[in-house]
């Protein structure tokens, strides 16, 4: 049998001949042809059309280009990429020019000068694809909102449409709740704080859901801003929807407004960050208590500086409508510290106080420090009744004994024990579905399926399809085309039960045994 040409051969031997083909008188076309035939194997005709078609001249395959990003510049974005906390691309390229130099200040980091100018000069879909091997790709929360109807007329309604101001301190606020699978009984609470000039983000850990905790988390965080709060606006919870809260709000000079009911998105700042920063750092367990709540406070002093300072984010400028389109453009990725010092509404005074922390910020030793916190609050997860540890001690620890007591090595050994030891993930996956062994309806080969196990065991090579066919042919208009596939499985299904019989058959011929297994299967499984 004649070995088959490759196309580079039968290409070129075209362009051979093609031209001869073309000026041959009528008896020398029809040798050329058949020589041509026989050593290509094509049909007559498409041979015909080749040699009699006009020559064009092929392009050269290009040569690929050496990649200008090599593996040097893939492992220092890598290394960025995880001091940045693995943000996305478009918010971690414009920063860059920041993160490096703070990186080689405190000796994290050494880039040769080639190196150094290429990452600088990476674009984000290119950083995309080199980081796609490291990336790694939900059960929700439980509400907790409460509405308080007393107050509302006296609280004026703010909507998303209405964000208008430039000046930093007006802020949304919103209340996770850390209850875990039941709203029950006292729990954690996280009040997220979200400047939407700036996008600065403060968290405050409360040790229950009332109105004197919201209020004191207020006066912390107003000691702490770089600017004055003057502006709050809240969703509807009873927390938030209160007297001591507007009455504190009205003395001291801070607009407070409110959400529409059930409408999310009039808060979408903090909705985002609830997720982003609380659901991802914190995860969806349950958490009681005081030690949990020195814990959890720890855990947000170190964030609130690795947050406004070293996480850039990206803020919507327009929306634009091409017919069924509509476009978004967004400004270049900015931290929230670098936001607050280009606003012209901050004076010179609190611009000088950031000015003065920045290069004291490791931002290496800050996330770090939030990984170490992160794992030490997880061990105060609550353990439900009937776990291998004994939830009396856990909960006594939980709730609250003298600082002696926890500090003991009894209470070490339980915190260790019921820490988790599965990895953390930003939203849990959904449990893995459970083999379905039960059948949604009938089955419509119950009543052949002896025909056609005979039919298969005289014939194994037969189809699927073919078995359908000689049954419509012998029963018309009981079975359907449709039935194809059902029947296809029942196919399959049999063959893996006649593989298993032969290993059986095979493995006791080795070993022989009194008692058949093979013949016991054989009845067991028998349609």
């Amino acid at each position: 049998m004649q070995e088959k040409m490759s196309l580079d051969a039968r290409r070129e031997l075209l362009e051979r001949v093609s031209e001869r083909y073309r000026f041959a008188r009528v008896g020398d076309k029809s040798r050329i042809l058949d020589q041509f035939l026989a050593t290509t194997g094509y049909s007559r005709k498409h041979a015909i059309s080749l040699l009699n078609a006009p020559r064009i001249e092929r392009r050269q395959r290009r040569t690929r280009r050496a990649p200008r990003y090599d593996e040097r510049v893939r492992q220092a974005l890598i290394q960025l990429w995880k001091a940045a906390n693995c943000i996305c691309s478009k918010r971690l390229i414009p920063f860059l020019s920041e993160l490096i130099p703070a990186l080689e200040h405190f000796g994290h980091l050494s880039l040769p000068e080639d190196v150094r100018e290429r990452v600088l000069t990476i674009s984000a879909a290119t950083a995309d694809r080199l980081l796609a091997p490291e990336r790694q790709e939900q059960r929700r929360g439980l509400s907790t909102t409460r509405p308080g109807n007393l107050l509302k007329r006296q609280i004026r309604i703010r909507t998303f449409a209405e964000w208008d101001q430039v000046r930093p301190g007006f802020f949304e606020a919103d209340l996770v709740a850390h209850c875990g699978e039941s709203a029950e009984g006292s729990f954690l609470h996280t009040l997220v704080l979200v400047d939407i000039a700036s996008g600065w983000t403060e968290c405050i850990a409360l040790l229950r859901r009332s109105e004197a905790d919201v209020i004191g988390a207020l006066n912390a965080v107003r000691q702490a801003l770089p600017f004055p709060l003057l502006g709050l606006d809240t969703d509807n919870g009873s927390e938030f929807i209160n007297y001591e809260l507007l009455r504190y709000c009205r003395e001291e000079e801070i607009t407070f407004t409110r959400s529409r009911a059930y409408r999310k998105n009039d808060q979408a700042h903090v909705e985002e960050k609830n997720g982003s920063v609380v659901r991802r750092l914190i995860g969806y367990d349950r958490y009681e208590g005081v030690e949990a709540w020195r814990a959890l406070t720890e855990l947000y002093s170190v964030l609130r500086s690795y947050q406004n300072f070293f996480q850039p984010s990206m803020k919507l400028l327009r929306k634009q409508r091409q017919g069924g389109q509509l476009r978004k453009f967004y400004d270049q990725a900015k931290t929230p510290c670098q936001r607050v010092l280009l606003s012209k509404r901050v004076s010179e005074e609190q611009k000088g106080f950031l000015e003065r922390i920045y290069p004291t910020l490791d931002p290496v030793a800050l996330l770090r420090k939030v990984e170490q916190l992160q794992e030490r609050f997880w061990q105060y997860a609550f353990v439900k009744p009937g776990d291998p540890i004994d939830d009396v001690n856990v909960n006594a620890r939980m709730h609250g004994a003298d600082d002696e007591a926890h500090t003991s090595p009894i209470v070490a050994t339980v915190a260790a024990q019921t820490a988790r030891t599965y990895p953390r993930r930003y939203r849990r996956t959904k449990k893995p579905r459970a083999p379905r062994t039960w059948r949604t309806r009938e089955d419509p080969f119950v009543d052949v399926w002896s025909e056609l196990r005979l039919q298969l065991e005289l014939n194994p090579a037969q189809t699927a399809k073919d078995l359908l066919q000689d049954l419509q042919k012998r029963r018309p208009g009981q079975f359907r085309d449709g039935q194809l596939r059902t029947l296809q499985r029942r196919v399959r299904e049999w063959r893996l039960q006649q593989l298993y019989w032969e290993d059986l058959l095979h493995r006791e011929s080795l070993q022989p045994s009194s008692d058949s297994e093979a013949g016991r299967t054989r009845q067991k499984w028998a349609w």
